[in-house]
């Protein structure tokens, strides 16, 4: 069984990432994380499933919402104290992406993130 460290800092993970540490002691529900994360849900559900049995990420379903709405429950996710470890240690070895100057103004190289 592979054991943290298994996945490669993609742009979305790095983005996903990013979400969860912007508060660490959120809980975050799917749509939540994708409206933030900008990533489709065919993306961000394996990503947490995979971060979950890493052990980096934990999950809860909500109790059913009493409020009358029909509102199905939410699935919140949070980074564990190891995720919360990991995760800052791979943003700080994250590459920053490269600027070119144009016009005497920096802007993101193509495929990079602005």
């Amino acid at each position: 069984m592979c054991r943290l460290y298994c996945m490669k800092l993609t742009r979305p993970l790095e983005r996903v990432l990013r979400v969860f540490l912007a508060d660490v002691s959120a809980r975050r529900y799917g749509y939540d994380l994708m409206k933030a994360a900008k990533l489709p849900s065919g993306t961000l559900y394996p990503m947490l499933a995979r971060l979950e049995d890493e052990g980096l990420v934990t999950s809860e379903w909500e109790p059913l919402p009493g409020d009358g709405s029909g509102r199905p429950p939410r699935k919140y996710y949070q980074l564990t104290g190891e995720g919360i470890r990991v995760a800052r240690l791979e943003l700080a070895q994250a590459p920053v992406p490269a600027r070119r100057v144009r016009h005497g103004t920096a802007q993101p190289m193509p495929g990079g993130t602005q």
